[in-house]
């Protein structure tokens, strides 16, 4: 027996439609340092409309792979709206990528057209003399174009190419299957994998975002974007925002701790999203440059957990909730949110926060030993991170991989647990879990743990060779400015946080920890120093 319902596509263009329609008035506001333009989602809509009669006008037809390599801003927002919902596939570049991996994607996506800030020519520059699909280049910004003369590409400027162009636009009735966007894997082993997002599963993820159990976006909102448009689409927040008629805030190129504040105080938001490297340089920022964050009623971290000092002192010193979550860009990216259940109050809330969170409707987790078997929710076993739903990838572009899946779950190359309760923790990445005389260390744990200390700025913890116990962590540690610590005095700050067994005896401190292109310690380069010799390590 079929049901009597109809079936109408989930599309972004229904996103995009219904968002100017029930929130037009709803704004977008640009963070330009010394001024903040705005733009409704009104005018939004009809500019991405304008941009996608401009796109077509030269030459970009249904299923063309059309990137984007800009920092957050309203012209961003509108290519997200305008190639997929022309029936294009938007393609976010990645501004931190390094030049072979940048024209890998490139030709592995076979992009025609790039949409790019004036900024970051120069990048694009160094690999479109590799890369022969490209025939138009977009510039957003005014500046100096004449270093793309030596390439055979169209040169546009974004606002003189869709000034004259209609404000609507028939959107293409599509397959809600049909390619939307896609998003590369940020590469560190190896080449970067492509990820295929549906209009299906950018809708769903919508929604599952802005129901009242997750973050719960609504249009009473103002939604700080700094997690970067060009990862994991921003996790869907700007498609979420729309949908919900929350304001946005686009910091642009803007993501140090001074800017982050001043942005923060001129357009008072109240949800915000990124990265704990950034939540840990505003923290420390603000220590220092006290301001009222009373605006925020939660901000969203993830890419990495966030050390339990990090949670604790946002809570302690600003009443803010820091609430961590986890994804990658094969899943969308949520999955997991740590909102703590209604029955805890006061202190509790910490216990819950310090997770990476429960499954968020529409995905499920689990947690498979090495023989492939199903490990229980016990808090205490350890197994590999799997997981399966309606936004998570089941299978690379151009790309088998046939490793990286179970059975219909993807693998996620993350060691955790999962409680009695369903709160989920990341132990480890499987290739940085330190195995130390046949028992593992959590580099994670480790690192939170020593981050704990006062004195301490960063930490990040890798397993190096140990003739004894295979392998032993190494610590590398960044201070706060005027403070000093000795490896010792470390130690023992360590010995009642973490079992003894756990506690370094190679120390090396270092003016700052290498990062990857979405902010993430690099481990591998790291490891790399290490074994070359490039570390000056203590041994205590």
């Amino acid at each position: 027996m079929k049901s009597t319902m109809q079936e109408t596509p989930l599309l972004v263009s229904s996103i995009l439609q219904y968002g100017a329609y029930a929130y037009g008035d709803s704004k977008v506001f640009t963070y330009h340092g010394d001024s903040i333009s705005e733009c409704s989602f009104s005018e939004i809509s009809e500019r991405s409309a304008q941009l996608a009669n401009a796109l077509y006008e030269i030459g970009v037809r249904q299923d063309d792979r059309v990137a984007t390599f800009c920092f957050n801003h309203n012209q961003h927002l509108e290519a997200y709206f305008a190639i997929p919902s022309m029936g294009a596939v938007l393609h976010t570049l990645n501004i931190r990528l390094f030049a072979d991996q940048l024209s890998f994607v490139i030709n592995d996506a076979q992009d025609t057209t790039v949409i790019a800030d004036v900024e970051v020519l120069p990048l694009l520059a160094r690999v479109l003399k590799d890369a022969p699909s490209v025939k138009n280049v977009v510039v957003v910004g005014t500046g100096d174009l004449a270093i793309l003369d030596p390439f055979n590409v169209g040169v546009f400027d974004y606002e003189s190419l869709i000034d004259s162009m209609p404000k609507t636009y028939k959107w293409v009735d599509l397959d809600e299957r049909s390619a939307a966007a896609m998003c590369y894997t940020s590469g560190t082993t190896g080449n970067p994998k492509g990820v295929v997002y549906s209009h299906r599963s950018t809708y769903l993820h919508s929604l599952s975002s802005i129901s009242g159990n997750s973050l719960a976006l609504n249009k009473d909102d103002r939604a700080l974007v700094i997690v970067p448009m060009f990862h994991a689409n921003a996790w869907g927040i700007p498609y979420s925002s729309f949908m919900a008629g929350a304001d946005m805030v686009m910091p642009t190129r803007f993501l140090q701790a001074a800017p982050l504040a001043d942005m923060i105080a001129k357009t008072q938001p109240t949800i915000a999203s990124g990265v704990p490297t950034i939540w840990n340089d505003l923290y420390h920022y603000l220590l220092s440059n006290p301001m009222d964050m009373s605006c925020f009623r939660i901000i969203a971290s993830g890419g990495a957990a966030a050390p339990e000092a990090l949670i604790r002192g946002y809570e302690d010193n600003f009443g803010v909730k820091l609430v961590q979550g986890w994804g990658m860009t094969e899943t969308s990216p949520l999955v997991t949110l740590a909102m703590p259940p209604r029955h805890s109050a006061g202190t509790s809330w910490l216990k819950y926060e310090v997770t990476a969170g429960k499954a968020v409707i529409g995905t499920e987790i689990r947690i498979v030993g090495t023989d492939g078997a199903e490990l229980p929710n016990d808090g205490q076993s350890i197994g590999e991170l799997e997981v399966r739903g309606p936004w998570v990838t089941s299978s690379y572009y151009h790309n088998d991989s046939l490793e990286s899946f179970d059975d219909g779950w993807l693998r996620t190359g993350d060691m955790a647990t999962i409680d009695s309760e369903k709160y989920m923790r990341i132990v480890d990445r499987t290739k940085d879990v330190i195995k130390s005389g046949g028992e593992w260390v959590s580099s994670v744990e480790l690192e939170n743990a020593i981050m704990a200390h006062d004195a301490i700025l960063e930490a990040a913890v890798i397993g190096v060779p140990d003739e004894k116990w295979d392998e032993r962590p190494l610590a590398c540690v960044v201070l706060k400015p005027g403070r000093e610590v000795t490896p010792q005095e470390i130690k023992d700050f360590l010995s009642s946080r973490v079992s003894k067994w756990w506690i370094p005896e190679r120390w090396c401190f270092v003016t700052d920890i290498p990062k990857t292109s979405v902010g993430k310690f690099d481990k591998k380069v790291l490891r790399n120093d290490a074994s070359q010799g490039r570390l000056d390590v203590i041994k205590a």
